[in-house]
């Protein structure tokens, strides 16, 4: 409820997304919503999506690689995990797509 509470301090969505680290756009729904709605419009819905297939254990094993950081695995470029990268390197270890 961290934007909330930014919203009724009159922040603006640019002073939002800085301060929060994140990109612009969401943040206007995110003040568009919350005008609308207030709080309760912001609060999480729950995950959405399909379930996730890896069980627990093999989820503290991701946890682990991910820990480990994206050269350990071959990406050399940046030290940045991407979603595309988190994808490939579940398909690699736990032969899930």
């Amino acid at each position: 409820m961290q934007a909330a509470e930014l919203f009724e301090q009159k922040n603006k969505p640019p002073e939002m997304a800085r301060r929060l680290r994140m990109s612009l756009k969401p943040v206007y729904h995110w003040h568009q919503w919350w005008r609308e709605g207030g709080r309760e419009a912001l609060a999480s819905r729950g995950p959405s999506g399909s379930r996730c297939r890896l069980s627990a254990r093999c989820l503290e094993k991701l946890a682990g690689y991910l820990g480990q950081g994206p050269a350990a695995h071959g990406w050399v470029e940046d030290q940045v995990w991407t979603a595309a990268r988190v994808v490939t390197l579940i398909g690699r270890k736990f032969h899930v797509s």
